[in-house]
C-alpha cells in the first residue's frame, strides 16, 4: 500500500538532521519575508545548507512563498525564485498568483504546491490550480474526513493534509499587537526575526488561550488546541492521501522530532501492518499526550465535524 509522505517543519538547519533520522520524508522551510507561519527562519544561506543536508538523507525540501505579496515585493520575487531553482529545492509552496506567474517566467520546471490556507475546500478548485501548473494542493484545515476523501477521489493533483499541530484562525496584515501597546501608551518592540511564544489571547467564556504573534506579514492568531489524529489515519491512508504534514510552528525542536518519530511509526504500521497499527495506535497517542505542553490540549480538529450547508 502507498505510504503518504511525512512532511515536517524544522526550526533550523541543524534540526533537519534529527527529523530525517526520525523518519521525515520532506521538510518545509523558508523566511518570513516570503512564507507564512514557519517553525523557523531560513535565510538564503540556510536554504542552501538545508538542501545539502536533506540530500545527504535522501529527503525533499520545499520552500514557502505563500505570503500575500503587495506591489512593493512583486519585483523581487523573480530573484528569489531563481535562487531557489539554482539551489535545487524540490518545490515552492504558493498562494498568491504572482508567484505562479513568476515561476512560469523564471523557472518553468519548478514544482508548485498550491496553498491558500482556507480556500482549498473542493476538488474542482484543486484541479483548476493543477491546470495552471500546481502539482499539489494543500487542503484547508476546516474540512472533515468525508470531504477530504471525496476531494482525493476526484483530484488530478497530489493532496496534502495537516495531521498534527496548530492551525491559523486569523491573520491581519496590520501590526495589531504593536498598535495595541501604542494605544495603551506603552512602547513594545516587536521581534521580526523570531516568533514570540509567550503571548496569548484569553477567552474567559471558553477558557481558551489563543497564541498570537506578529511578524513581517502582520498579526497571526492561532488555534487554542493542537490537531492530533495519529490514531485515526486509516481512512486517509486507504484513500491514498499523498502527504501528511506535521506543523511545528511555536513548538520546541525536541517535541517536533519526537512527534515525527511517532507518526513515522504510525504511518508505517497503518500502511503495512494494519492489525499492529490498530493494536498500537492508542499507545502512540498516549506518548504524544505525555509530552504535549499543558497549555496546548490535543483534539481532532475538523476531521469529525459534521458539514453544515
Amino acid at each position: 500500500m502507498k505510504k503518504p509522505e511525512l512532511l515536517v517543519t524544522p526550526t533550523s538547519v541543524a534540526h533537519i538532521h534529527g527529523l530525517a533520522k526520525a523518519g521525515a520524508d520532506a521538510v518545509l522551510i523558508g523566511e518570513q519575508r516570503y512564507g507564512l507561519r514557519l517553525a523557523g527562519e531560513f535565510t538564503r544561506k540556510d536554504v542552501r545548507e538545508a538542501v545539502d543536508v536533506a540530500r545527504g538523507y535522501g529527503i525533499r525540501v520545499y520552500v514557502a512563498m505563500n505570503a500575500l505579496f503587495h506591489n512593493d515585493k512583486v519585483d523581487e520575487l523573480g530573484d528569489y525564485v531563481r535562487f531557489l531553482a539554482d539551489t535545487g529545492v524540490d518545490a515552492i509552496v504558493f498562494g498568491d498568483p504572482a508567484v505562479l506567474m513568476t515561476v512560469r517566467e523564471t523557472a518553468p520546471h519548478m514544482k508548485l504546491h498550491w496553498n491558500t490556507e482556507t480556500t482549498a475546500t473542493n476538488w474542482y478548485a484543486c484541479n483548476y490550480w493543477g491546470r495552471k501548473g500546481a502539482k499539489r494542493a494543500v487542503l484547508a484545515r476546516e474540512l472533515n474526513m468525508d470531504a477530504i476523501i471525496e476531494i482525493k477521489q476526484h483530484a488530478e493533483v497530489e493532496i496534502e493534509v495537516q495531521v498534527h499541530g496548530m492551525a491559523c484562525m486569523f491573520q491581519s496584515k496590520r501590526s495589531l499587537i504593536g498598535n495595541y501597546f501604542e494605544y495603551q501608551g506603552k512602547v513594545m518592540e516587536i521581534e521580526k526575526k523570531k516568533y514570540e511564544k509567550g503571548m496569548f489571547l484569553y477567552d474567559k467564556e471558553r477558557d481558551n488561550k489563543y497564541p498570537i504573534f506578529e511578524d513581517e506579514n502582520g498579526t497571526h492568531i492561532m488555534s487554542p488546541n493542537d490537531i492530533c489524529i495519529i490514531d485515526e489515519l486509516e481512512d486517509m491512508v486507504d484513500a491514498g492521501i499523498d502527504s501528511f504534514k506535521i506543523d511545528g510552528v511555536l513548538h520546541e525542536q525536541d517535541y517536533i522530532t519526537k512527534v515525527t518519530q511517532l507518526y513515522r511509526r504510525a504511518i508505517d504500521l497503518c500502511a503495512e501492518h494494519r492489525e499492529r497499527y490498530e493494536a498500537e495506535k492508542g499507545q502512540l497517542l498516549a506518548q504524544i499526550e505525555a509530552i504535549q505542553p499543558k497549555h496546548r490540549p490535543l483534539d481532532t480538529g475538523f476531521f469529525f465535524k459534521e458539514t453544515v450547508y
